[in-house]
């Protein structure tokens, strides 16, 4: 049996990013994407970028507000908290790249 997992998203940040180490050592930075869904609806996604799998340089001058393409795979984390077991789906990013805007035409 054959089984792909892949996701390419282009989208705008959503939000500021955040960075956070985590007691391993390891560097994530935490995106949230905003995708368009069918209408006029914007589908908001996260997506966890490990520095050791991409590059922080990947990540240099992105804020809130850019376009970016995300390549990566979904992933399914469980944990705990006072509510009980709960569950994220998430994009786990292999590559991100901003776009830039055309240049608005002058007229």
């Amino acid at each position: 049996m054959v089984t792909v997992n892949v996701v390419v998203l282009a989208g705008t940040i959503a939000a500021e990013p955040v960075e956070r180490t985590l007691p391993s050592g390891d560097a994530v930075t935490e995106l949230r994407l905003s995708v368009p869904e069918a209408g006029k609806r914007f589908l908001p996604l996260p997506v966890a970028v490990w520095h050791k799998a991409v590059g922080k340089r990947a990540l240099k001058d992105i804020a809130k507000g850019d376009q970016v393409l995300v390549h990566g795979q979904l992933a399914r984390r469980f944990y705990r908290s006072g509510a009980g077991a709960r569950s994220l789906t998430e994009v786990v990013a292999t590559g991100i790249k901003k776009l830039e805007r055309p240049d608005e035409e002058e007229g």
